[in-house]
């Protein structure tokens, strides 16, 4: 049982979600190019703008946040998220001297050499041959600050992709509000990994499959930036000591370009950005060699708005659970859905329908994240049971008293069991981004 604050608090949730729903649907009207976020959404924990460098305003977390409107035609929005490679490797605190230079590392960064002559530069020149990335642009009294970094040839250190989808109920929840802010900054960090959170386009302007293709357009976007980016590195080993060639260079992320890895990338869904999730990883197995390098590894379901025609026990017993009661749910699908086509076997919203897409063997290795007193826990539990039946590694970690979006919530971000909810995927995800294999992080 939560308490009794957090009980208060759902039942004040329940309430304004429920009738910004219904004056959505009272005022629905349809848009191609759509809405991404709605302004009064976090009226009270508005958005906190981008910060491109690691500075302190972007936070203690030492993670560099950017946006993006990658497509002209809709409004589509991407929020990106580099953790500092610095950051690690820098010591808290100096030890007894001062002047004593920290411990090298095989991740480490060279330090500025002040004389070319001195025993110190030829320190740098060994670290500048052992480092994984050298800075660029980046001056000593401003070491924080992100000027752009290079990874070397020798090293090639990248790093992996995770595509994160916000929840909302499809109408609401932005890739840059308060709460997907902080949740996408702690993953960045445990992971070290590039997120690219996805504020793809609400309903009911934009009704189904606006969201789910706009899940792939960004995937299809990334497989453009790293085919970009590939391009131009050779045009620039072709021009020799000429220059670099421009090719494409108005087109290409630099931020993709210079650290993203995408033969490891990750789908992190939370609540209804996990039916996006376990779609676009379906459109994946389907394409195939297609969306090269883009290669999914793994996929995150942090309880899904899974939904179907036959209850299930969880359904009967947790119908008016917290947070995101059956009543208010439904009334989210019947304005995401097309008018006319509303049933709660859809293929957007029931993941065992027949037919629904390729055969499970071929799904990428899922975890599935759920809450104790969620109603919506057991069709994502026989989801990820169907998964392992046909060896496909899918475990289950459920939360005891955990209510929906009880990690990924506002008002719950700080909690401990969020804290270790986040830690826990991080340590499963990394088995499938680590480049030494099957990595475990306990």
């Amino acid at each position: 049982m939560p308490p009794v604050a957090i009980q208060l608090y759902s039942l004040l949730f329940k309430l304004i979600l429920r009738r910004r729903l219904s004056s959505l649907s009272a005022s629905a009207s349809s848009s191609s190019f759509g809405v991404s976020f709605r302004a009064a959404a976090d009226h009270h924990h508005p958005s906190p703008p981008s910060n491109p460098s690691f500075s302190s305003a972007a936070g203690a977390d030492a993670v560099a946040t950017k946006d993006l409107h990658p497509d002209p035609l809709s409004s589509l929005h991407l929020r990106l998220f580099l953790p500092n490679p610095h950051h690690s490797a820098t010591p808290a605190a100096p030890a007894a001297g001062a002047n004593a230079p920290p411990p090298l590392r095989r991740n480490s960064f060279p330090r500025p050499a002040h004389d070319a002559g001195s025993p110190a530069s030829a320190v740098g020149q060994e670290l500048s041959r052992r480092a994984s990335a050298s800075f660029s642009g980046v001056s000593p009294s401003a070491a924080p600050c992100y000027g752009g970094y290079l990874p070397t040839a020798r090293s090639g250190r990248r790093l992996p992709v995770i595509v994160q989808f916000h929840g909302g109920a499809f109408a609401t929840g932005a890739a840059d509000s308060a709460a997907n802010d902080a949740f996408c900054r702690r993953v960045a960090r445990l992971c070290d990994a590039i997120v690219v959170a996805v504020g793809y386009r609400l309903a009911p302007e934009s009704r189904y499959p606006a969201a789910f293709e706009d899940g792939v357009t960004v995937l299809k976007w990334i497989a453009k930036q790293a085919n970009l980016a590939a391009c131009g590195r050779t045009m620039a080993r072709g021009a020799g000591s000429g220059g670099a060639d421009s090719f494409g260079a108005a087109l290409v992320e630099p931020w993709l370009a210079a650290h993203a890895d995408p033969s490891r990338c990750v789908l992190l869904g939370v609540s209804c950005g996990a039916n996006i999730a376990d779609y676009v990883a379906r459109k994946a197995v389907e394409a195939g060699k297609l969306l090269d390098p883009i290669k999914v590894v793994a996929q995150v379901l942090m309880y899904p708005f899974f939904m179907g025609t036959s209850p299930t026990q969880s359904e009967l017993k947790l119908a008016n659970s917290y947070f995101y009661d059956k009543s208010t749910c439904l009334l989210a699908w019947k304005l995401f859905l097309p008018e006319g086509e509303f049933s709660l076997d859809h293929p957007a919203a029931n993941p065992l329908v027949p037919g629904k897409g390729p055969p499970l063997k071929l799904m990428p290795p899922t975890l599935t994240v759920v809450a104790e007193l969620d109603w919506m826990k057991d069709r994502a539990i026989a989801y990820s049971e169907e998964l392992r039946k046909v060896n496909v590694d899918a475990p289950v970690l459920e939360y005891k008293d955990a209510v929906h979006e009880f990690a990924t919530l506002d008002v719950l971000l700080k909690t401990p069991l969020a804290q270790a909810c986040t830690e826990d995927i991080a340590i499963w995800v990394k088995k499938y981004i680590s480049l030494r294999g099957h990595e475990l992080s306990y």
